[in-house]
């Protein structure tokens, strides 16, 4: 309501400058610009109504919109680390990092998706993967662990979206036919998939990253450090079109 009361306070400075201008020869065009004032003030008005109702419903007070606005809005350093990067690495005109896991329908779903933004922009953008188990899907974790195996012997990429429409048969039976179909060492990929105590922490790493900036599920996805809660391939054509 404070800064209601500060716009009207200046609509009625406005109009007592107005008045002002007509008395010494002011144009119409001064009381339309007013009647103009008036007009967007109500518009103002209902608008900042309709909000605070929408608020009220939802059980959240102003303050609270104000910081959730100001999180969605933040822009992140998210450091790569060990993190698998495809694409453009020196100077990528967005760089788009994907929390995601194995498990997940709608990361198997997105992943033909992600799969065709590398083929399409691997000159434009930076892709950059990140490990984020959800604690109620059992294999997620065993699941990354092998794509981290996959990794090591660099073919993590192709891994990934082999084993992407399988997110409902995980196991280390599917995980050893996909690393054989993409033509890794098996016997190796078998040593370096083991979730031992130091995989784990691995994985935790890019968990705890991810609650740091905020990934409330996933996938999530972040194009130059800002989450974008409605990711798609329309989005990044329109923010490739926009980057300087």
């Amino acid at each position: 309501m404070k800064r209601l009361s500060l716009f009207a306070m200046a609509l009625l400075v406005s109009s007592f400058v107005a008045c002002n201008q007509a008395s010494a020869g002011g144009s119409f065009n001064q009381q339309a610009r007013l009647d103009s004032l008036e007009k967007d003030f109500k518009q103002v008005k209902e608008e900042f109504e309709i909000i605070k109702y929408a608020l009220d419903k939802r059980g959240i007070s102003l303050e609270q919109a104000r910081k959730e606005m100001e999180e969605d809005n933040k822009v992140w350093d998210i450091p790569d680390e060990d993190s698998p990067v495809f694409g453009n690495t020196t100077n990528p005109k967005l760089t788009i990092v994907e929390f995601t896991e194995f498990q997940c329908p709608y990361c198997s779903r997105i992943a033909p998706v992600m799969q065709d933004l590398n083929k399409k922009y691997p000159d434009q953008i930076k892709f950059v993967y990140k490990h984020f188990p959800l604690s109620f899907h059992s294999n997620a974790q065993a699941a990354a662990a092998s794509s981290i195996a996959a990794q090591k012997q660099g073919k993590f990429w192709e891994y990934r979206y082999a084993l992407a429409p399988h997110s409902r048969e995980l196991s280390d039976s599917v995980y050893l036919a996909v690393a054989k179909e993409i033509g890794l060492n098996v016997e190796q990929f078998k040593k370096d998939m083991v979730l031992d105590s130091a995989m784990k922490a691995r994985i935790d790493k890019d968990f705890q990253l991810g609650v740091k900036v905020g990934v409330q599920g996933t996938p999530n996805f972040y194009i130059n450090g800002k989450r974008q809660d409605r990711f798609s391939p329309d989005l990044v054509e329109k923010m490739l079109k926009e980057a300087k």
